[in-house]
């Protein structure tokens, strides 16, 4: 029967199995699915030269686990990990096993980028994490599942409950090879060193040989088992065209051991075994210390989300029943018992009792909850059994949307690391360039081929484009981990770098300096006046102001009637007007009043606000906001940093003065418009000013948008949050001090590690060009530079912070 050659992987099989098909005027055969997906994975990607250098090699048929990727599209899939953006796209966060060095992560991105459909793909060097966007009308998650397992790694999806599995699986996997290298190493350098020592001169070339053989027994299973990752790597970077430290390495190393081999078999010069062993063993550990310690880095997201239960008690009819969270609907009734952890926001409606706030604001005092009260998911119940009414689902609940913050605040890169990642992407090659430069010049040069061929192993093995990877994705997520623990939480990485560079900062002063809970100090009724008709007016606000009056009300009257008001209007940070029958009513500031042709006499420290009803002032309330704790020698602080602090606020010029004057800041900026905050931070910019936002209200929203960096107190108005890019969980102004801190420390170790990387890179390899490194002392100098950038970003760990 007619046999012909599976165009993908050479095996021939009889032609009437074969699919089949036309490409313009040549015909293709495919063994099987898998060989004909990748042939034309790779002619898409623009790798078609690979069958050029495969010629007359055969291949494994290309296998494809349809039953695997199957699940990446079943509904239970995507219900659990899969989300959906404000533009309709899909959304999943994804580990990529397999990815060890910058030009992974480069390699990855690429390819997904190319891939119609893939909107968006970010991944994290730190934790292997990727975050994709797609349309999934033009590709399924299964397809970018098989791309990425197509150019030799593998995903799955992100679950924290699972990462230390995996991890332990890793460090097993680590740990055997290391284990092998380091038996080869010891047993290898006894003979290394007695030969450097001189203790071989006169020995017999036949003992010479014996111990050469020795050393090659044991060279071998080190290069190919425990450096086994690197040689797996170099191919697939091969494969895809791009030089990687995989490919420094393995080249290194694999050139001194055939030059090795022919010396012991020609008995031509030295033999370098020893060489080998050593640079893929200190490499190896450097690799594996690599990972324990990005490992350590991360445990915060992860145990943050890991130890949170999957399951809660519902009670429907009387009956009660463990339901997953993901089932869980607004208004279901779940049961909470002692000690367990809130998974799901809600309002208390049966039973009272402690609560753990802690992990989420950093108060350390337990907080009483009562009926009505809000419970958020991420406490945890102290000292009894609560019923509660969610008013979320899981993927709406505080938990969950601080961890999503984190996600997607360690996968947006800072435009540093973006710059140091484009250098090393072509820092490899550039090295490898310079390596056969090298080899050239002294092979010419001295006419050794032997010194030629380790000065020229030397170079490409202290090369180090790891350490210029890792600099600023250390750093970074080191930095957001000890700000999420402290309450807050940075949305992106980059604001770090923006914050750190920033020279301003304009603060609010209701909800931000003060706690946004103005109490009723001073009150003047006059005729007319009717406490329901306000209680019903301030009702439909939630500015502070109106909250105060409505408090004072309730605890000063018994008989508030219900009022249908209409035609209700805010008026923009002044106040309220409304009209009941025929009555018309205005409530707010003295610029509201006076603006209506109402007298009103404004003098005073404090907040006002008056009451009129047909243009008659029938009562005057004045309200006092408590100073935050903390305010005064947050702003001290902030201002000892040589930052210059202007507070831009609505209240009236007297209100503003004297909390400013009360926590120190100067510069103020009152009666202020939304737009007037505004046009405020628009004036800084042109004054060449970097300007970080605070604020809380509705009000602030569109000065928050239009400052570098804004920064929302976690319980203000939802809109100030979302256009944020920073969240205070405790709402203390010391937690902006600690941003600064914090920001700046990161920052200042980015530098620090990339001026390392780069200062090294700059001695190391004119040093092993001009012959003054052995490929020993090249393998240990590559890896501890990547230690000393990991340690270095450790170090921000010892931060302290005041108070």
């Amino acid at each position: 029967m007619n046999q012909v050659p599976c165009t993908h992987c050479n095996l021939e099989f009889p032609k009437n199995v074969m699919i089949i098909e036309q490409d313009n005027d040549k015909e293709l055969f495919f063994c099987c699915k898998g060989c004909e997906g990748v042939y034309h994975l790779l002619n898409d990607q623009g790798l078609n030269s690979f069958y050029d250098k495969l010629g007359e090699n055969k291949l494994q048929p290309a296998s494809i686990n349809s039953d695997d990727l199957e699940k990446f599209d079943l509904e239970g899939f995507e219900k659990k990990y899969i989300t959906t953006t404000d533009d309709g796209l899909s959304q999943v966060n994804l580990i990529i096993e397999g990815i060890h060095c910058s030009a992974c992560v480069w390699l990855n991105e690429k390819v997904l980028h190319q891939t119609d459909g893939v909107i968006e793909t970010s991944i994290n060097y730190t934790n292997n994490k990727a975050k994709v966007i797609w349309d999934k009308d033009e590709i399924k998650l299964s397809g970018i599942i098989e791309i990425i397992r197509s150019i030799g790694y593998n995903a799955y999806p992100y679950d924290p409950r699972l990462q230390e599995d995996r991890a332990i699986k890793t460090r097993k996997n680590y740990y055997s090879r290391i284990l092998v290298a380091v038996f080869g190493a010891m047993n290898i350098m006894w003979l290394a060193v007695a030969h450097y020592a001189g203790y071989f001169g006169g020995m017999e070339q036949s003992f010479k040989n014996i111990i050469s053989v020795a050393q090659f027994v044991l060279a071998t299973p080190v290069l190919f088992y425990s450096g086994w990752i690197f040689f797996r790597g170099a191919y697939y970077g091969y494969k895809n065209n791009i030089v990687n430290m995989d490919t420094l390495v393995a080249s290194g190393a694999m050139s001194a051991y055939i030059y090795s081999i022919y010396a012991m078999i020609t008995q031509r010069g030295e033999v370098y075994f020893d060489s080998v062993v050593m640079i893929i063993t200190f490499v190896l550990v450097g690799k594996y210390l690599e990972v324990l310690s990005k490992k350590s880095a991360v445990d915060t997201l992860d145990t943050l989300m890991g130890s949170t239960p999957t399951e809660v008690t519902i009670v429907k009819d009387g009956i009660k029943s463990i339901v997953s969270t993901e089932n869980i609907i607004i208004d279901d009734i779940i049961e909470l018992k002692s000690g367990e952890k809130v998974v799901i926001d809600g309002e208390v409606i049966w039973g009272e009792g402690s609560f753990d706030e802690s992990s989420l604001s950093g108060e350390s005092e337990p907080i009483y909850k009562k009926s009505s009260d809000t419970i958020l998911s991420g406490s945890i119940c102290l000292d009894s059994i609560i019923h509660y009414k969610a008013t979320k689902d899981a993927s709406n609940s505080m938990l969950n949307s601080i961890v999503n913050l984190l996600e997607e605040s360690i996968t947006k890169k800072p435009k540093i690391e973006q710059l140091a990642n484009s250098i090393s992407g072509y820092f490899s090659t550039t090295i490898l360039v310079i390596a056969i430069l090298t080899f050239a010049g002294w092979y010419f040069g001295f006419g050794s081929f032997e010194e030629a061929l380790i000065v020229a192993i030397s170079v490409i093995v202290i090369a180090c484009p790891c350490a210029l990877g890792l600099a600023t994705p250390m750093a970074t997520l080191v930095g957001i981990g000890i700000s999420a623990k402290r309450g807050i939480l940075f949305k992106e990485a980059s604001f770090l770098e923006t914050m750190a560079k920033s020279d301003i900062l304009a603060i609010d002063k209701t909800g931000t300096l003060t706690e946004g809970k103005p109490s009723v100090v001073g009150v003047e009724i006059f005729e007319g006046f009717d406490h329901s008709l306000l209680y019903a007016l301030v009702d439909t606000s939630n500015h502070p102001i109106s909250k105060g009056i409505k408090e004072y009300i309730i605890s000063n009257y018994d008989d508030i009637s219900t009022m249908e008001l209409e035609n209700i209007k805010s008026i923009e940070a002044k106040g309220l007007s409304a009209s009941y029958q025929d009555k018309n009513i205005l409530a707010g500031n003295a610029q509201l009043l006076q603006s209506s042709g109402i007298e009103v006499d404004s003098n005073s420290d404090n907040s006002l606000l008056f009451l009129a009803i047909d243009n008659k002032l029938v009562a005057s309330f004045e309200l006092k906001d408590t100073l935050r704790d903390g305010a005064k020698e947050a702003i001290r602080d902030i201002k000892a940093l040589g930052i210059r602090v202007v507070m831009l606020t609505g209240d009236h010029k007297q209100s503003a003065d004297s909390i400013a004057k009360e926590v120190g800041i100067d510069e103020v900026y009152s009666k202020m418009l939304p737009q007037d905050k505004s046009n405020k931070i628009d004036q800084f910019h042109t004054e060449g000013h970097i300007v970080v936002m605070a604020g809380d209200g509705i009000n602030d929203a569109i000065a928050l948008s239009r400052a570098d960096i804004a920064i929302a107190m976690g319980g203000g108005a939802d809109i100030a949050i979302e256009v944020s890019d920073i969240v205070l969980l405790d709402e203390k102004p010391k937690s902006i001090y600690e941003s600064y801190i914090l920001s700046r420390r990161t920052y200042q170790a980015v530098k620090e590690n990339l001026a390392f990387s780069l200062l090294y890179n700059m001695v190391a390899v004119p040093l092993a060009v001009m012959g003054f490194v052995n490929p020993l002392i090249a393998a240990l100098s590559m890896s501890l530079s990547s230690l000393v950038v990991v340690g270095n970003s450790i170090r921000i760990k010892q931060i302290k912070f005041k108070g």
